[in-house]
C-alpha cells in the first residue's frame, strides 16, 4: 500500500535530526528545536546566526510567559 501525502511528510519528518543550536537540552538553554542541517546553515552565515539568536530570544520569552510553543519564525512557509 502506497504511503499517502501527508504520511510520506511524516516519515521524511521522524528521520530527521533534530537538536537545539547548542546540543543541549532546551529546557535548560531556552534555545529553540530545528533540524541539524537547518541549525548548521543558519549558524553557516551572519545572518543566519542573527535570525537563530532572534529566534531563540522569542523562544525564551514565550517559556518566561508559559507558553508551551513559540511563533519564533524558523518554521515560517512550512505547512504543518
Amino acid at each position: 500500500m502506497a504511503l499517502k501525502k501527508s504520511q510520506k511528510s511524516l516519515k521524511k519528518w521522524t528521520k530527521q535530526k533534530w537538536r537545539t543550536p547548542s546540543g543541549k537540552k532546551s529546557s535548560e538553554t531556552g534555545e529553540v528545536y530545528a533540524p541539524s542541517s537547518q541549525i548548521k546553515r543558519l549558524k553557516s552565515t551572519p545572518k543566519g546566526r542573527r535570525k537563530l539568536a532572534a529566534a531563540n530570544k522569542k523562544k525564551r520569552e514565550a517559556t518566561r510567559k508559559g507558553k508551551q510553543h513559540a511563533r519564533h519564525g524558523l518554521h515560517k512557509k512550512k505547512r504543518r
